[in-house]
């Protein structure tokens, strides 16, 4: 496995935890739990967008890998 189809898998995986907690800050009736829930959602965001921007860039230097 080459290390931009890692980051990707990575990317993709951050993206599914990210829609999971904010699944459950939806879900819960806990306003304690939905803002902790809420702000987490929020912490991945902003990991998502970093890493996304490193696949960009992964495939500027390497064409091959855009799309895998």
């Amino acid at each position: 496995m080459t290390v931009a189809s890692q980051v990707k898998t990575t990317l993709a995986s951050l993206k599914s935890a990210q829609a999971s907690l904010e699944t459950f800050a939806l879900s819960t009736q806990n306003q304690e739990a939905k803002q902790l829930y809420e702000a987490a959602a929020l912490s991945a965001q902003d990991i998502v967008n970093q890493v996304s921007s490193r696949v960009q860039q992964l495939e500027n230097e390497e064409p091959q890998y855009k799309g895998f």
